[in-house]
């Protein structure tokens, strides 16, 4: 057989000879590589932002202050100069002591993503919603911020069978609608002496995280406790557009709590009464005992016993850490032997918010707040004081009032009552 002749005489011709040679070749028994198949590129790195910074430009260490760890330590073992540490505490000392952070905080770390791996951001995280951003990028910076908060209010209705606490615990209800309803009722139910088929309704809030980590209880709107048949309104409102200061009332205006607390612990025992003739434990000798004592562990929060003014914060050797509180033209309260004050002169504090730790300082033999009680300037035992109500809401704002709360009263009216505790969430 005669092979017929090619001819190669353009410059190209054989390079074309070849290639289409190849190619019948590959046709004639394998199959084609398609090279032009597209390759697929890898995904995208998820964003991720976190108290205001884009976590992906970081290096990001997180832990959790350990018992006597301190500030420069956490910076030191993250390769921070001590120069440096320094002039952040310094610069920070009027507005954050770093000397305060406290063991099993959380605290997030920035660091620059090279090789030198420097910190250049520390956060400390106080509690679920609340932290604070030390910021060394460039100058030094502090900022206090608040995590993202949402809030849900719910409902829920209960019937007593053993304790409120049981009914709250049983059916998952936080722990602390127990010590809320308890502030509510403090003057109107004794929570130790509830009974069987006493039962009640609530109205509340809580506090969401990112829309979905629980952090507890915001604030009782409103609730409705039955106890011995007998029937107890309460809903916040703030009554005084000057102060805001939110406090409970009833369904007729009144309000649910006397002027004064009638001691200023939640727990403890009295031991040892107003007296005009008492041995003193410490010097030994016969004296009038003008206060009275409450036992309680060191520590212990001592709170104001009615709205008033601190007049007085500081120390006496006979007194201790003190604390006195005027709370009008007649009353003033005063407490001893504290182990902290956490209270400034000048001062207004609310009922029942925290003055100081329980301690033993002064003259004591052990951990205890005397609570000393005047009457027009003179000391009197507060056990045998007709003490007054709380002033209602004033007339001028009372058709108001009514008019903001009918809303809460139909709610609480037509929740039903259920042998268990009943949780819902209402939108």
């Amino acid at each position: 057989m005669n092979m017929p002749k090619v001819s190669f005489t353009h410059p190209f011709s054989l390079v074309s000879f070849f290639c289409l040679l190849l190619i019948v070749s590959a046709c004639g028994d394998k199959e084609v590589v398609d090279v032009t198949k597209t390759v697929e590129k890898a995904p995208l790195e998820k964003e991720e932002i976190e108290y205001g910074f884009r976590l992906n430009d970081y290096w990001v260490v997180r832990d959790t202050i350990q018992k006597g760890e301190n500030f420069g330590e956490l910076l030191t073992k993250n390769n921070l100069d001590y120069g440096k540490i320094y002039e952040i505490s310094n610069s920070l000392k009027e507005d954050f002591d770093v000397r305060r952070l406290r063991a099993g905080k959380k605290y997030t770390i920035l660091k620059t993503k090279d090789s030198l791996a420097k910190p250049v951001v520390f956060i400390y995280q106080d509690n679920v919603i609340d932290y604070v951003v030390i910021d060394f990028r460039d100058s030094i910076l502090l900022k206090k911020e608040k995590m993202p908060v949402t809030l849900r209010q719910k409902t829920a209705t209960g019937v007593i069978n053993s304790s409120l606490s049981n009914a709250i615990i049983n059916n998952g209800l936080d722990y602390d609608i127990v010590n809320r309803l308890s502030d509510i009722y403090a003057w109107s139910i004794d929570f130790f002496r509830l009974q069987p088929g006493d039962r009640f309704k609530i109205i509340y809030t809580e506090k969401y995280i990112n829309d979905s980590v629980y952090a507890g209880i915001d604030r009782i709107n409103a609730t409705y406790f039955e106890h011995n048949d007998k029937p107890f309104y309460a809903f916040r409102y703030v009554a005084d557009s000057v102060m805001q200061i939110p406090d409970f009332y009833d369904d007729e205006g009144n309000t649910l709590r006397s002027q004064f607390l009638r001691a200023p612990l939640k727990f403890s025992r009295i031991s040892s009464r107003f007296s005009p003739n008492r041995f003193h434990p410490v010097q030994k000798r016969w004296k009038a005992h003008k206060g009275t004592d409450y036992a309680a562990p060191t520590g212990t929060p001592i709170m104001s016993t009615a709205n008033g003014t601190v007049i007085e914060a500081g120390y006496t050797s006979g007194n201790g850490n003190y604390v006195k509180v005027r709370h009008n033209g007649t009353y003033t309260t005063q407490y001893l032997h504290m182990s902290k004050i956490l209270v400034k002169k000048g001062q207004f504090v609310k009922q029942g918010d925290v003055l100081g730790k329980v301690g033993s300082t002064g003259l004591a033999t052990g951990p205890h707040v005397c609570y000393r009680f005047w009457k027009n300037g003179v000391q009197v035992d507060p056990y045998k004081q007709d003490l007054p109500a709380a002033e209602p809401i004033k007339e001028s704002v009372k058709a108001q009032y009514f008019t903001d709360i009918d809303p809460l009263k139909k709610q609480l009216d037509q929740l039903y009552f259920e042998p268990e505790t009943t949780i819902t969430q209402t939108q």
